[in-house]
C-alpha cells in the first residue's frame, strides 16, 4: 500500500507540474499578441500589443528575409522594458519628412496632412496642399531625395522618415546617421492593387489615424470588387498593349504585375498576361510589335506639357503607324503633367479600375467618365 500511494503521489506531482507547464504556455501565447488580420498584402504583418504594435515588412526582393520591423509606442506611454527587436517608432507622429507625392496624398486623404513637416523631391509633388504650405513655411523643402538637405531635416527635429526602398540601394546614405526612424515605404512592391492599398493601414498606425485608414480601405475594396463583378459580366472583350518605348526598350508591365493584374480584373485581354513578372519587363520593339501590333485598344501615360496628339506619336516614333490602335485611332493616353494618376492610383485602385473598365467595355456608360485618360487627339 505504501508503494501504491508513494506511486500516487508521484503521479500527482507529475501533473501538477504539466498543468503549471500549461498555465505557462497559455500566458505565452497571450503575449503574442493579437495579430491584424490583412486580407491582401504580403509584405506586410500587424500584431498588437497592449502598450505597442510590430510591424514586420517582409523583403519583397527576398522573401525568405525580413526588410524592417518597426515597434510602435504611444507617445503617450512610456517605452516598455522589454521589447522585441526593431526600430523604435513613438506614434502618432506629429513632424515627418515625407520622400514623395503619393505618400503626402495618402496623409492628407487620413486627415493627418498637419503631420508632414518637410518633403523631399518637391519637384515631383504637385499636390496644391503641399505647394501652399511650401510658399507659407509651415513645410520644409528639404531638397533632393538623393542628396536632402541635412541642415534643414536636423533643424525639423521629424520623428521619422518616410521613402521608398529599392533593391541593393546600398542605404540611405548621411541621413542613416541622425538616429531619427527611416519608415521603408515599401508597399510599391506588392503584386496587387488592393495588396498596396491596404497598407495604409500601416500608415494610419502610424499617424494615429486607424479608424480613417480602415473606413478608407474598407471603401475602396468595397468599390473595386464592385467594380470587378460589373466587369465581368460585360460581353465585351478587348485586347490591349501599354506604354511606349524609352530608348532602345519597350517597358511593359509584367503579367503579375499591380498593373498586369488591373487589367485582368478589369476583363481585358492583356497581350503579356502569361508573362510571369511582377515589375516592368524591357522589350525590343519588334517584340512589343509581333505580340500586340493586333491589340485593340492602347493605354499611354506621359508627361508633357500639352496632351499628346497621333501626330507627337508618329513624329517620335514611326514605328508606332504600324499598330492597329493607331490606325483605328483607338489610343487613350494620360498626361501625368496636369492628372494626379501617380498621386492618387496607388491607394485608390478602384479608380483607375473604373478608368480601364470603361476603356475596356465602352459599352458601360454609367461609370461617370474617365479620371485619368482621354483619346488622343489627331
Amino acid at each position: 500500500m505504501r508503494q501504491i500511494s508513494l506511486f500516487s503521489m508521484l503521479w500527482i506531482i507529475v501533473l501538477l507540474l504539466s498543468a503549471c507547464g500549461g498555465r505557462s504556455n497559455t500566458s505565452s501565447a497571450s503575449e503574442q499578441g493579437d495579430t491584424i488580420a490583412l486580407r491582401y498584402a504580403d509584405n506586410l504583418t500587424l500584431v498588437d500589443y497592449p502598450d505597442y504594435t510590430v510591424t514586420t515588412l517582409r523583403n519583397p526582393w527576398d522573401t525568405l528575409k525580413t526588410l524592417h520591423t518597426y515597434i510602435l509606442v504611444p507617445a503617450s506611454k512610456p517605452v516598455p522594458a522589454h521589447l522585441p527587436k526593431g526600430t523604435i517608432v513613438r506614434t502618432p507622429l506629429s513632424r515627418a519628412v515625407i520622400y514623395s507625392s503619393v505618400h503626402c496624398g495618402l496623409v492628407g486623404r487620413l486627415g493627418a496632412f498637419g503631420s508632414i513637416g518637410g518633403v523631399c523631391d518637391l519637384k515631383y509633388i504637385k499636390l496644391p496642399a503641399v505647394q501652399e504650405g511650401i510658399a507659407k513655411g509651415t513645410i520644409a523643402d528639404c531638397g533632393d531625395g538623393m542628396n536632402p538637405d541635412m541642415e534643414k531635416i536636423i533643424d525639423l527635429h521629424p520623428d521619422a522618415i518616410l521613402l521608398s526602398p529599392f533593391e541593393n540601394s546600398g542605404g540611405y546614405g548621411r541621413v542613416e546617421k541622425l538616429d531619427i526612424p527611416i519608415i521603408e515605404c515599401a508597399d510599391y512592391m506588392e503584386t496587387s492593387a488592393l495588396g498596396r492599398a491596404e497598407w495604409m493601414r500601416f500608415y494610419g498606425l502610424l499617424f494615429g489615424a486607424v479608424s480613417q485608414a480602415d473606413s478608407l480601405f474598407a471603401e475602396v475594396d468595397s468599390c473595386y470588387q464592385q467594380l470587378k463583378m460589373r466587369a465581368s459580366l460585360s460581353s465585351v472583350s478587348l485586347s490591349v498593349i501599354s506604354e511606349l518605348k524609352n530608348g532602345s526598350a519597350w517597358y511593359v508591365p509584367g503579367g503579375r504585375s499591380t498593373i498586369g493584374r488591373l487589367y485582368s480584373d478589369a476583363c481585358g485581354q492583356y497581350v503579356f498576361a502569361d508573362d510571369q513578372h511582377s515589375g516592368s519587363v524591357p522589350l525590343a520593339f519588334e517584340t512589343v510589335f509581333d505580340k500586340g501590333g493586333e491589340a485593340d485598344v492602347w493605354i499611354i501615360k506621359y508627361n508633357r506639357s500639352r496632351d499628346m496628339t497621333y501626330a507627337d506619336l508618329k513624329a517620335d516614333y514611326i514605328g508606332y503607324t504600324g499598330f492597329k490602335a493607331f490606325k483605328t485611332r483607338n489610343i487613350y493616353g494620360c498626361n501625368t503633367a496636369n492628372v494626379p494618376f501617380y498621386e492618387e492610383t496607388p491607394f485608390r485602385p478602384d479608380y483607375l479600375l473604373s478608368d480601364l473598365i470603361q476603356i475596356f467595355h465602352p459599352e458601360i456608360g454609367d461609370l461617370g467618365g474617365l479620371r485619368y485618360f482621354c483619346k488622343l487627339n489627331e
